[in-house]
């Protein structure tokens, strides 16, 4: 028998999303045989331990005899049981500083560490992330914050919602000014802030006319990569070249400023790709955009204005846009920044539900056999050691 445990989250603050389901847990209770489910209890997860237990899930805190641990968010290097196969974000892949120790303790435990975020189909594309629910949320929380900017309209916070389904309760009839909405990207995040678009009804313009038109109702435009990014050489994009070279190709974000009053960014970043726009074009009068919900949440990233987290019940703070100091927000001179890292915790049962369905179609399976190049390629560290895709990580370690 396979022992697998979805264990508490004891990172702080405390996630309240899990990797699978009460009703999750009770399929793969009727079509896995060979596998039990047992459920660390959590008095924070979004689905309580009676749920589980009406589901008919055993609730255990001893996991000893448990041989692989779902978990969502970092584990505290306490916390961490030697010997164990643990799934979950570690986010050590780039060196993180704060998650050194933990990754020093799985490597002296000889714990297997398997990152969701570096589980990927055979293209590359990632299997695993909250992205879609981190862009429902970014994109309801910026246009809460424009309506609390300009006193326009008004939308309930999402945390207030039991779940997605009440929030689209709340559309309806939900009325918006003209305004002007870009949104950059075009992976999940970007997918979730369209699903808000859709559901408010607020019209898509291909971005050459959104640029040069005015209009008597919300419209957006979207950006993706290659109308983002060109090459500096020959003007144009290639994905696997911006992805390998990205220094060597500019940004045409900069007439967008003079054109859009709220930027939903959902670009992927890395320190090499230039930013959107700069400190000196967000001091200039022209730049007309009022709120920014930095969804992918990259500080001094392609939004240089995002300095620094925001939190779910505080989610927007002010920056002055000539001193690049942090103020109050909805003031006269402010660029307000929506800039939450943990957003799909707002929509956490949801967010729980499409997880664990990716976890079950594309990866589960996986996670049963001996061998699995999809399980291998995501593997950090491995009895005592970290693996050969992942050695580059030797001095973070040894530290």
């Amino acid at each position: 028998m396979l022992y697998i445990a979805l264990i508490r989250e004891e990172k702080q603050p405390h996630d309240n999303r899990v990797a699978f389901t009460p009703s999750q847990c009770q399929w793969i209770a009727r079509h896995y045989p060979q596998v039990t489910i047992i459920v660390q209890p959590s008095p924070w997860r979004c689905f309580k331990d009676e749920e589980y237990e009406r589901a008919g899930i055993t609730l255990s805190e001893d996991l000893s005899h448990c041989q692989i641990l779902l978990g969502i968010k970092e584990v505290p290097a306490e916390k961490l049981l030697p010997g164990k196969t643990y799934l979950f974000f570690s986010h050590t892949r780039k060196k993180q500083e704060q998650n050194r120790q933990m990754l020093q303790t799985i490597l002296e435990r000889k714990i297997n560490l398997i990152d969701y975020e570096c589980l990927v189909h055979p293209d590359g594309q990632r299997i695993l992330g909250f992205g879609f629910f981190a862009g429902v949320v970014g994109a309801h929380n910026g246009l809460l914050a424009y309506g609390r900017k300009t006193g326009t309209f008004s939308l309930v916070p999402v945390y207030a919602c039991h779940d997605f389904k009440e929030l689209i309760n709340h559309y309806f009839g939900a009325k918006l000014p003209p305004l002007k909405i870009v949104i950059t990207g075009s992976g999940r995040v970007a997918a979730g802030t369209l699903e808000v678009m859709g559901l408010l009804g607020i019209k898509y313009l291909p971005p050459e006319e959104f640029l040069i038109n005015t209009y008597t109702y919300p419209v957006y435009t979207q950006l993706k990569a290659g109308e983002l990014y060109l090459r500096k050489s020959d003007k144009t994009y290639s994905r696997e070249d911006f992805h390998t070279h990205p220094d060597q190709y500019d940004c045409r974000f900069l007439p967008y400023v003079t054109a859009s009053d709220i930027l939903m960014n959902g670009v992927y970043w890395d320190e090499r790709i230039p930013p959107l726009f700069t400190w000196a074009d967000l001091a200039k009068n022209n730049f007309r955009i009022k709120v920014i919900a930095d969804i992918t949440d990259d500080k001094h990233g392609s939004v240089p204005c995002n300095i620094g987290d925001s939190t779910i019940e505080d989610p927007v703070y002010g920056v002055n846009r000539h001193t690049r100091e942090q103020t109050a927000p909805y003031q006269q001179d402010t660029v307000d920044m929506m800039c939450v890292s943990n957003l799909p915790n707002e929509l956490p049962r949801d967010a729980s539900q499409y997880f664990g369905d990716q976890l079950m179609k594309y990866v589960f399976d996986d996670l049963l056999k001996a061998e699995s190049i999809v399980i291998q390629n995501a593997t950090i560290a491995a009895n005592g050691a970290l693996t050969e895709r992942f050695a580059y990580l030797e001095d973070y370690v040894s530290k």
